[in-house]
């Protein structure tokens, strides 16, 4: 017999997305919520909306910038602002794999402020142990580097 299903533990999401009369500009829609992703210019799109790479990177680094507030949250830790960036890149000449497209490098940096050298620390590390988004980049790509610094809040 299977365990009953824990709203606390099992997420599902869905969307949907369909071509418009743009070549290569889609329409995608999540709950109410509506949005335009181009294909990029090097595949003959148009390119002016984010394109899928930059919505994936979009969505680690946001992943990782909630759950750290998420977590400090839980811990009790006074965080102040936190501020993320994220690189990647993409050689399609140059892919481990044959079978598949991947990103050859992901560089991830964070600036955490009001808490120590020590609790920014095991945030970022509880957001890599936890985010799903960044747990498939770190199991598919081998250069994977995130770093983060501590910021006086002024």
């Amino acid at each position: 017999m299977m365990p009953a299903m824990n709203s606390n533990t099992v997420r599902e999401f869905e969307l949907a997305a369909h071509s418009t009369q743009v070549f290569g500009r889609v329409l995608c829609s999540s709950r109410h919520h509506h949005f335009v992703v181009d294909g990029p210019v090097q595949n003959g799109c148009a390119g002016e909306a984010l394109t899928p790479p930059e919505l994936f990177l979009a969505s680690v680094l946001t992943c990782g910038v909630e759950l750290i507030e998420v977590l400090a949250r839980d811990h009790k830790a006074a965080l102040g602002l936190v501020t993320g960036t994220i690189r990647a890149t993409l050689d399609r000449s140059a892919q481990p794999r044959q079978d598949v497209t991947l990103f050859n490098s992901v560089k991830l940096h964070f600036v955490l402020s009001g808490v120590s050298a020590t609790v920014a620390s095991e945030l970022v590390a509880g957001f890599q142990r936890r985010c799903p988004l960044y747990g498939a980049v770190a199991v598919a790509i081998s250069d994977v580097l995130v770093t983060h610094e501590v910021s006086v809040a002024t």
